[in-house]
Order: structure tokens, then C-alpha cells, then sequence
């Protein structure tokens, strides 16, 4: 399942994707997130719960803002370098 965590507005799109068929729920990117934008946390996946890496409910609507220095557009976030199965990517589009 490909989990899409953030928003949409009129200076662009921002979101965090997490694949958690391939998320082992290691927690290394949440480790190397420097703003604490990510959790590891039990999901219900196939009629069971699996841990896997989600972004903070509060940090939904601010992910534009709080990713920005890890610049995420280049593939430069630490989450995603740090991510050894490929479960997390970084989308950012500025208009």
C-alpha cells in the first residue's frame, strides 16, 4: 500500500510517500529526521498490523515547511538516503 502524507497548495505540491509493502519499520529515517517529522506506527495492512514508518499527524500540513532544508527535490533528505529497502520518497513540486 502507498501511503501519501501532505498537501497541495498554490506554491506547489509537498508529500512524503511511504511504501509499507516495502517498509521493514526499521525506524533509521525516522532517526535521521531532523525535525521529527516521522513515527513508526502499528497500520492495519492486509487484515493486520504491520509497523511501518508514518508521518506525524501533526506534521501533515507542514511538511512544505519543515522538509524544506533537507532539500527533498534534489534526493538529498536524510530519510530517503537512509532508507535501505526504498520505502520512502520525497515529492516536491515548487510552482
Amino acid at each position: 500500500m502507498i501511503s501519501f502524507y501532505g498537501y497541495t497548495d498554490g506554491s506547489g505540491s509537498y508529500f512524503i510517500v511511504v511504501d509499507s509493502d516495502k517498509c521493514d519499520g526499521c525506524g533509521r529515517c525516522v532517526v535521521q529526521c531532523v525535525n521529527g517529522v516521522l513515527q513508526v506506527a502499528p497500520v492495519f495492512i492486509d487484515l493486520e498490523d504491520k509497523s511501518v514508518v508514518v508521518v506525524r499527524d501533526d506534521c501533515c500540513n507542514k511538511i512544505g515547511y519543515l522538509c524544506a532544508q533537507c532539500r527533498p527535490e534534489e534526493n538529498q533528505a536524510p530519510c530517503f538516503l537512509s532508507c535501505s529497502v526504498g520505502a520512502i520518497k520525497c515529492v516536491f513540486d515548487a510552482c
